[in-house]
């Protein structure tokens, strides 16, 4: 069974950086592309980051792209996701994501969620 547990999230100042882990457990995930994604106070769901854990390929939204990274640490089964310059406006409920079918914008290609993790950008 497929798990997924987010962790890192917190309370930062505008400018400031934080670190989400999403530790993955439950199968190899050779095959599997892992992605960010976060919904806002009264927002849907969007896209923020994801990657091929194979290949190490990875794709990000416009608004945060040159600010966050993603990365994967086959070691530790971990995804991670360094958001660096943060802003108001990225304050959001951040969720992990695991699917197979290649790395996706669309929440719709993921099949597993995790439970997310709080980030709240202070002004």
């Amino acid at each position: 069974q497929v798990r997924l547990v987010e962790s890192g999230g917190g309370l930062v100042q505008a400018g400031g950086s934080l670190r989400l882990s999403c530790a993955a457990s439950g199968r190899a995930f050779g095959n599997y592309a892992l992605g960010w994604f976060r919904q806002g106070p009264g927002k849907e769901r969007i896209f923020v980051a994801a990657i091929n854990w194979g290949s190490g390929n990875a794709e990000y939204a416009d608004s945060t792209k040159g600010r966050f990274t993603i990365s994967r640490d086959n070691a530790k089964s971990t995804v991670d996701l360094q958001m660096n310059s943060l802003k108001p406006e990225d304050t959001a409920v951040y969720y992990c994501a695991a699917g197979m079918d290649g790395v996706s914008r669309n929440s719709d290609r993921y099949d597993y969620w995790g439970q997310g993790t709080r980030v709240t950008v202070s002004s």
